[in-house]
């Protein structure tokens, strides 16, 4: 299923990717990659995906959900 409004998209998905790169390296959280979309980082030994445009994360240590801030709370308890 593609994207509704791409160009939105386009606008928010960078300034969304500079601000959680910002967040998790404030926490000293490895980055493993990222992309021009999305984040992988470490956390307690497992990769976590986050996607910037949508705020949504997966990972095996984490409850997937959406939201940087819901992430960054369970990352760091």
């Amino acid at each position: 299923m593609s994207r509704l409004d791409k160009e939105r998209q386009e606008k928010l998905e960078p300034t969304r990717l500079k601000k959680a790169l910002k967040e998790f390296e404030k926490i000293d959280v490895k980055i493993v990659c990222y992309s021009d979309t999305a984040i992988t980082i470490q956390h307690k030994g497992k990769n976590v995906l986050y996607h910037a445009y949508s705020g949504w994360a997966t990972g095996k240590t984490i409850k997937d959900g959406r939201g940087l801030k819901n992430l960054l709370k369970q990352i760091k308890n």
